[in-house]
Formats: C-alpha cells, sequence, structure tokens
C-alpha cells in the first residue's frame, strides 16, 4: 500500500525505541504472533512500511547526526535491542527550543544555541505525512509551535505527550478545518501504570467493590524523570493520569497518581507502585497493592507503531480533526474518555472502516 513518511519532534528515549522497533520488526511475517507488537500488519500496512523522513531536536550532540546514530547518543538510555543501527539518511535538525527545556535539564540536555529551522518548510520539503511529538512533558509552547507546523504544512499530528492538543476543542477544530487528522494525547503504554490501574479500577466496579482511595506513585531514571522533578512541568501530566483512572468510577475517589521521583540509576526503567482501598459486602475493607517494572521506552513503542498506521489510514480515508476511535485506544486524554474494552472495539471497527473517525 506504500510507504508511510514520519517526521519525529524529540530524538529522546521513545524515539529510539520507534525507531529501533520499526528495524527490529521489520521481517515480521503477516499473520505472525511476535512479543511486544499487536499488528504486525494493520489496515494493509506493514511495519516495515514505516519510514522515517525527518526529526527535530534541541540536543547539540544530536543535532547534524543520522537519525540512526542520534538515538543512542547520552543522555539517551533506551535498551539497545537492535544494534547495529543502519544509517537511515535522515539529518537530526535544530527545533525550536521555547519551554521545551526545563531550567535545570539545560546542561543534561546540552541545548543548542544555533537559530532552529523552518520546521512547516521541512516537513513539506520531506513530504512527511505525519509529526509525532516527543518533547519533554510541560512543554505548552513548544507542542503548539510543532502543531502549528504540522498544521502550515499540511500533515497529520502524533501528540503522545500530555499537553492537550486533540483534545482541545480549538486546536481540534483547527485541523478538521484544515482537512488533516490530529491523534492524542498523552501515549498510553502497552502494559503501563495507566492501562494497569484502569484495569484493577475496572475490575473492583464490576465485582461491585466501592473504591474509597487509590494511588498510583511512579520512579524512573530517564530524562524524562529528570525533567518531571518540577512539579510545575509535571502538571498536565497529573491531570492525564489521573482522569485516565477516575473517568472510569461514577463517584469521587481519593487519588493520587502521577510521577513520585527521580531515581537515575533506573535508567530507562520505570516501578510502578499501586493502591487501592475498597468496601465490598458488609462494608469490610479491601485493599490491593500491586508493582509494575518496565523498561520505560520500548513500552510505548509498539502502541506508536499501531497509531502511526491508524493515522495514514485516516490520511488515506480523507479523515481530518480527531481521531477520536484511536486516541480512546492509544492515549490517556483523548476527545472521548471509554473503557478499553469499548476503546479496542472501536479502533477495530475504525480499521477495518466501521467507524468514520
Amino acid at each position: 500500500m506504500g510507504e508511510i513518511r514520519v517526521a519525529i519532534a524529540g530524538v529522546g528515549n521513545c524515539a529510539s525505541a520507534l525507531v529501533q522497533g520499526v528495524k527490529f520488526y521489520r521481517e515480521a511475517k503477516r499473520g505472525e504472533r511476535v512479543p511486544g507488537l499487536l499488528n504486525v500488519e494493520l489496515g494493509g500496512y506493514h511495519v516495515r512500511d514505516i519510514k522515517f523522513v525527518a526529526a527535530f531536536d534541541v540536543n547539540r550532540d544530536k543535532i547534524g547526526k543520522d537519525l540512526g546514530e542520534a538515538i543512542f547518543t547520552e543522555p539517551n538510555c533506551c535498551a539497545r535491542f537492535s544494534n547495529p543501527m543502519p544509517k537511515l539518511g535522515v539529518e537530526v535538525l535544530p527545533g525550536p527550543v521555547l519551554d521545551g527545556v526545563a531550567s535545570h535539564m539545560r546542561e543534561s540536555f546540552r541545548v543548542i544555541d544555533e537559530d532552529p529551522v523552518d520546521v512547516a518548510e521541512v516537513l513539506r520539503d520531506a513530504e512527511a505525512d505525519m509529526l509525532v511529538n516527543f518533547i519533554p512533558v510541560g512543554s505548552y509552547r513548544a507542542t503548539r509551535y510543532y502543531a502549528e507546523a504540522a498544521l502550515k504544512a499540511g500533515c497529520a499530528f502524533v501528540n503522545c505527550i500530555p499537553e492537550f492538543v486533540a483534545s482541545d476543542r480549538e486546536w481540534e477544530r483547527k485541523f478538521r478545518e484544515a482537512g488533516i487528522p490530529i491523534a492524542g494525547d498523552d501515549v498510553k503504554s502497552q502494559l503501563g501504570a495507566t492501562i494497569l490501574h484502569r484495569t484493577l479500577v475496572k475490575l473492583f466496579l464490576d465485582r461491585g467493590v466501592t473504591i474509597d482511595e487509590t494511588y498510583q506513585l511512579n520512579v524512573g531514571g530517564n530524562t524524562d524523570f529528570e525533567n518531571m522533578l518540577y512539579e510545575e512541568r509535571l502538571k498536565t501530566k497529573r491531570i492525564s493520569k489521573t482522569e485516565a483512572v477516575t473517568s472510569l468510577v461514577p463517584y469521587e475517589v481519593a487519588t493520587r497518581i502521577g510521577p513520585s521521583d527521580y531515581v537515575p540509576f533506573l535508567k530507562d526503567k520505570k516501578i510502578c507502585y499501586l493502591y487501592i482501598k475498597g468496601r465490598n459486602f458488609g462494608n469490610q475493607p479491601v485493599v490491593l497493592t500491586a508493582k509494575l517494572e518496565v523498561q520505560d521506552s520500548p513500552n510505548s513503542a509498539g502502541i506508536v507503531i499501531d497509531v502511526i498506521r491508524g493515522v495514514k489510514i485516516a490520511l488515506d480515508r480523507g479523515v481530518s480533526g480527531a481521531l477520536t476511535s484511536l486516541s480512546a485506544y492509544a492515549f490517556k486524554h483523548p476527545p472521548i474518555q471509554v473503557d478499553d474494552n469499548t476503546a479496542k472495539k472501536w479502533f477495530i471497527e475504525f480499521i477495518e472502516g466501521k467507524r468514520g473517525r
């Protein structure tokens, strides 16, 4: 069915996992069940149909390098599961800094002191189908700059971070009127803290247990967690993760959900601690605790690969505006929030052409 031309904003650990994954699953057979990938082929598109055509970053050690090399440049610490990587013929270009780097991260990010490229012009020249946003949490202005650049270039926008663009009515209108699809916001990992928390909360509700309080505490050692040391930068992250859980509960619940600490030696490992306290028959207490350990960045890449192919299908069909089915399935803060079984059903129906968006 042709290639899917993808541009990336933010060549960090999530980008590393995504780029490595396209090579790693390149030879997977159609219909084959492989670990970590829900669909080798989706809507006629194989993983190997994804082609990276542009990349932007603000780290001076990554800029000017081939994307296949830049994904392994410090401070990236994603597992090297597809090494060596060939050169991809895509030079990492300087993007705008704006609010994309926290003040305490400027040294570890080795921020550029040169002018950024015109992102919209690069996207047009590269004939990008879509721009995938992987810049740091808390990048309010920078995210909107990249979304605007996608609009100007006429390419779709995939917002993987917790800045509310796809779920914002005004931004959704802009993309719909431009005839361009947008998906987001804040990607769910394949088996991460949010999807596990949602599943356990739904289990309590389905079994008639009243939930009184719950928390989800996350620690990790990658730059995402270092960035979120400043509470102000993770404001939307807390909202996104909290609403993803509490939206399932039809009453008020005491909650505390979100990143809790940065532990450098954990590198790309993320550890999640879950707690749910409820009451069952006779108002008797039920307490559940769980611990989840994952490699953070690869945990999201398989979902993003499905999102990329879903957005391409929308482009093929001329669908514009927020992709509600795809977003409900793959993101924590979609335009329409539903339970995960419904979201997966919607997603499958969208791929099969049974749902318009």
